[in-house]
């Protein structure tokens, strides 16, 4: 690779500064995580099986191949905008979400040791949709 001075690059590209861009919200990231789950509703992913059972430390670091949150992760504007991982822990700061949020979204016991990337759409849905949250929430 050759270095070459920012000046000498303005001779050969038309290079503007990016503008700076407010950070996604909450509601924008949990809207995002769907639309990439969305994207392939038929594609089986894999629950985290039995969140609850689990001691907190454990429970942070649990993270399945092929499930919601790799496929959160797999994004990359989820990622710039700093999820980082696909373990729990990581996924509920990055989407701000409650144990019980993240229970009745990634659980095995909410409908076994699989799920389809649309259901699991409609559920990080239902976190921002409080009426269809109590769908789940009983």
């Amino acid at each position: 690779m050759e270095y070459k001075p920012l000046s000498d690059l303005n001779l050969v590209a038309d290079l503007q500064p990016v503008e700076p861009r407010k950070p996604m919200s909450r509601r924008e990231r949990l809207e995002r995580w769907a639309e990439v789950l969305e994207r392939e509703p038929e594609r089986v992913l894999s629950a985290l099986e039995e969140i609850e059972w689990r001691p907190r430390a454990e429970r942070l670091a649990m993270r399945a191949d092929n499930s919601p949150l790799s496929v959160a992760y797999a994004d990359d504007v989820l990622r710039a905008e700093g999820l980082a991982s696909d373990k729990l822990g990581d996924a509920m700061d990055f989407f701000q979400l409650t144990e019980g949020e993240a229970h009745c979204i990634l659980c095995s016991c909410m409908g076994g040791q699989t799920i389809l990337a649309s259901e699991a759409a409609r559920r990080a849905r239902c976190v921002i949709a409080p009426k269809l949250w109590s769908l789940y929430a009983h």
